[in-house]
């Protein structure tokens, strides 16, 4: 069905459904003429509440009815559908050839560099078999190795579902790995699970529940190490994100005063170990938190200083990405299109996926475009995407 509109995919799942317009529009409550009207295009579903409506009385997730509306491909949508049967897997016995410890974290480390690089319609084809590989080596082989690979593996699931617009479902995998992490009493692992339950919360809109959640985190962590355990890959330390978290949480909410003390307490941390990408992280954070906040000018003041200096680099692709789309949203809200348009362009040259696969991204692309003062390059990327 890809190239339908909605209309037309609302008659051809009718017909799958072996239903006729009149039993489609008693399930639905309406006339039969609203659904003649709605599958010929001549009515639009405009409203949410109406889709999801349509979408339950055909039995099919509202991805599957929105997947070409919102310009998100097939192939996502089904992956989407794959983690989520992966999810609801809820009893893993064990395997009589179990799956290596070792091999599954090589895999998951494969994984965690796609997602640097935001390839994510490859990511929510691994991330089922990578999941059940991670929950069968921690029923095989039980220890500390197997519980952080497994959390790991819920985090990048919930991580993954958030960049695809799945709210709900990423808070769901995010709060199974916390699950896992709480159960060995191990405050680091913890907090390696907060940082994408924190994410979640904050993609759900629940900022201050997820404010709350990674700063009680970042006060377990052992104290011998000012900075928190440093991250395996590279990335700033553990008590640094969780801050950070915690800050663009509280921005969220307009409590300046409380985002700009978390990001100070992040910039201290980040400094004690002389850490470049943590450097770099919370002044993208204040950035946003600025932005969040209604303080445009000022961060596109810093946004500038940023981009434009060595630190910038030490971001991964992924990060400087959705960075940009954040900035971008907050210049075409503030009526700065020609700025909007050129950082949504920086992300595509960033990480490509970020744009063309994030629904986000694509419905901001979108907005933008439709401006005369757009730069022309965004016409071209509005075309690439059919939005």
């Amino acid at each position: 069905m890809t190239g339908l509109p909605v209309g037309r995919r609302v008659a051809q799942w009718r017909v799958r459904r072996n239903m006729t317009q009149q039993q489609f529009a008693d399930r639905l409550g309406k006339s039969k003429s609203w659904v003649d009207k709605v599958e010929r295009g001549v009515r639009p579903l405009e409203r949410m509440s109406n889709l999801r409506e349509v979408a339950e009385a055909l039995r099919i997730d509202l991805e599957v009815l929105l997947a070409e509306r919102i310009g998100q491909p097939v192939a996502a949508v089904a992956g989407v559908a794959r983690v989520r049967a992966a999810l609801a897997r809820y009893h893993v016995e064990a395997s009589p050839r179990p799956p290596d410890v070792a091999q599954v974290r090589a895999r998951l480390d494969h994984a965690e560099q796609s997602y640097r690089h935001a390839r994510y319609p490859i990511l929510l084809g691994l991330l089922p078999g990578l999941l059940d590989a991670a929950r069968e080596a921690r029923v095989a082989r039980p220890g500390r190795a197997a519980e952080e690979l497994l959390v790991s593996a819920y985090g990048l699931v919930a991580l993954v579902l958030v960049k695809v617009g799945q709210g709900e479902l990423a808070w769901l995998a995010a709060d199974r790995g916390m699950a896992v992490a709480l159960a060995t009493d191990d405050a680091r692992l913890a907090a390696l699970a907060t940082v994408p339950l924190s994410q979640a919360l904050r993609a759900v809109g629940r900022r201050r529940s997820a404010m709350e959640t990674a700063l009680v985190a970042a006060r377990r962590l052992p104290p011998h190490d000012p900075a928190g355990d440093a991250r395996r890959d590279g990335a700033p330390p553990l008590r640094v994100t969780l801050l950070l978290q915690a800050a663009l949480a509280a921005a969220g909410r307009g409590d300046e005063r409380r985002a700009a003390g978390l990001l100070d307490q992040a910039a201290t941390a980040a400094g004690t170990v002389a850490d470049d990408a943590g450097r770099a992280s919370v002044e993208a954070a204040r950035i946003l938190a600025e932005v969040a906040v209604g303080d445009v000018p000022a961060a596109t003041v810093r946004h500038e200083r940023l981009v434009a200096g060595a630190q910038w680099r030490w971001l991964p692709p992924e990060h400087r990405a959705a960075y940009l789309f954040d900035v971008a949203r907050a210049q075409a809200l503030a009526g700065d299109v020609p700025r909007a348009g050129r950082a949504l362009l920086d992300a595509e040259r960033t990480a490509r996926g970020e744009v063309h696969d994030r629904p986000a991204v694509r419905d901001l692309v979108a907005a933008v475009a439709r401006s005369p003062a757009a730069p022309p390059d965004l016409s071209r990327l509005a075309a690439t995407l059919r939005v």
